[in-house]
C-alpha cells in the first residue's frame, strides 16, 4: 500500500475525474462515417464518441488519416456517408452559412501555424476576434491579454512570427484557438515542428485546458506523449479507426492521485513480475504525481533518477545516471522493460532488494 496526500489533481486511468463520476454527454459523435479526401476513401466505417472534458489522442503513421478525420470534424472536408455530430451541428446536413459558427466551437491548432506574417502577435489575434464579431476595443485587448497569459507569452504581443521560435509560434496558435472560448480544441500534430522539451510543455498546456472542462483531441505520431499525459487513444491504421486497446490496458493499471487535502490509499499492482524486474511505478517529484505501469518514461541523457525498493521509498534508495535517452514506441505487455544503471550501481544492488520503481530528482 502506498499513501499519498496533498495533491491538487486526481485522475484515474488517464481520465478526468469529472468524466468518471458524472454522466457527461458526448460532444463529438461519428457513426459509420466514411472519411474522404476528394474522391479517395481515407477511413471507412468510422464510429467514435468523445465526451465533454475528455483528453483524446488520434495516433497513426503519417498519411494514415488523422488530419482528414480532424478536417471532417470542423467541416473542412464534407461528410457524405454516415452520421456525424460536433457541438450540436449535424455534419452531413450542415449548411455553408453554419460552418463558421461550428468553427467557433472548435479551436483549431495547426501544425504549420498559419499565422499572418505581415503583422505582429497582437494583430494576428485581433484579426480573429474582429472576424468573429468582436467590436469593443477594450474587450478585445482584455481577451488577447488573457489568452497570452494562458500560454505564458504575455511579453510577445508585439513580436512578429519570424521573431518567435517554433514553440512560441505554436503557443500563439494555441492562444488563437482559445480566443472564443470554444468547448473543443482540435490539435493537428501540434508538436511536429518543435523540440521534445517544448512539445511536453505544449501538451501540458493542452492537458490543463482539458482539466478546465474542455474537450481536447490531439492527432500525433509521438507515442511517448501518451505515457506522460494519458488519455483515450484511437488508432488510424489500414483505413480503419479503432480504440487502441494496448494503450487502454496500460492506463487501466495506472493510478494518479486525486484530492487536495485528503489521504488516499492506493494498492500497488499485484501482478507477479519475473526477472529481470519490470519497473512498474514512476513517481515524479513535480506537483502532479505520475504512476505508470509497465512502461518506460522518456528520460533525458544525463538525467539522475532514484531507485526505490519495496522496503523503503527514499531512505534506502540508490541514485544512478541514465546513460542514454529512451524514446522507443510503446512495447507489447509481454516484452520486458529493464531500467539499466551504471556498473557501480549494478554491483551495489546485486544482493539488495528488488527494485520496483524510481523517482525523478
Amino acid at each position: 500500500m502506498k499513501r499519498f496526500s496533498d495533491y491538487k489533481t486526481v485522475a484515474l486511468c488517464g481520465w478526468n475525474l469529472k468524466s468518471k463520476i458524472n454522466k457527461v454527454e458526448a460532444i463529438i459523435k461519428l457513426e459509420n462515417a466514411v472519411i474522404r479526401q476528394q474522391k479517395n476513401t481515407i477511413l471507412k466505417d468510422v464510429s467514435l464518441e468523445i465526451k465533454e472534458g475528455e483528453f483524446v489522442y488520434l495516433i497513426g503513421k503519417v498519411g494514415s488519416g488523422k488530419t482528414s478525420l480532424l478536417k471532417t470534424l470542423y467541416a473542412e472536408l464534407p461528410l457524405i456517408y454516415g452520421k456525424g455530430e460536433v457541438a450540436g451541428y449535424q455534419l452531413s446536413k450542415i449548411k455553408k452559412s453554419q460552418i463558421a459558427y461550428l468553427r467557433r466551437k472548435c479551436g483549431i491548432v495547426f501544425q504549420d501555424f498559419k499565422l499572418l506574417t505581415d503583422r505582429n502577435v497582437y494583430a494576428n489575434l485581433e484579426f480573429v476576434l474582429k472576424a468573429t464579431g468582436w467590436r469593443d476595443k477594450k474587450a478585445i485587448k482584455e481577451r488577447i491579454n488573457e489568452v497570452l497569459d494562458k500560454v505564458e507569452l504575455p511579453d510577445k504581443r508585439d513580436k512578429f512570427p519570424h521573431q518567435l521560435s517554433g514553440g512560441e509560434q505554436q503557443r500563439i496558435v494555441l492562444a488563437r484557438a482559445l480566443l472564443n472560448a470554444p468547448p473543443i480544441i482540435l490539435a493537428d500534430e501540434p508538436t511536429g515542428n518543435i523540440d521534445p522539451e517544448t512539445s511536453y510543455r505544449l501538451v501540458e498546456l493542452l492537458k490543463d485546458i482539458c482539466d478546465s472542462g474542455k474537450t481536447v483531441v490531439i492527432a500525433t505520431h509521438q507515442y511517448d506523449l501518451i505515457k506522460h499525459f494519458p488519455g483515450k487513444v484511437f488508432r488510424c491504421e489500414n483505413g480503419v479507426l479503432q480504440e487502441d486497446v494496448s494503450f487502454s490496458e496500460n492506463q487501466a493499471a495506472m493510478t494518479t492521485i486525486i484530492s487536495e487535502n485528503s489521504v488516499i490509499d492506493i494498492e500497488s499492482p499485484t501482478e507477479e513480475i519475473e526477472e529481470p524486474t519490470v519497473v512498474h511505478e514512476v513517481i515524479s517529484l513535480n506537483e502532479d504525481p505520475e504512476i505508470l505501469s509497465h512502461t518506460e518514461p522518456t528520460l533525458q541523457e544525463g538525467q539522475e533518477i532514484t531507485l526505490v525498493t519495496e522496503d523503503s521509498e527514499i531512505t534506502d534508495s540508490t541514485t544512478v545516471l541514465i546513460e542514454e535517452k529512451i524514446t522507443e514506441e510503446p512495447r507489447d505487455a509481454s516484452e520486458e522493460n529493464v531500467l539499466s544503471g551504471n556498473d557501480e550501481t549494478k554491483k551495489k544492488d546485486d544482493s539488495g532488494p528488488d527494485i520496483v520503481g524510481f523517482e525523478l530528482i
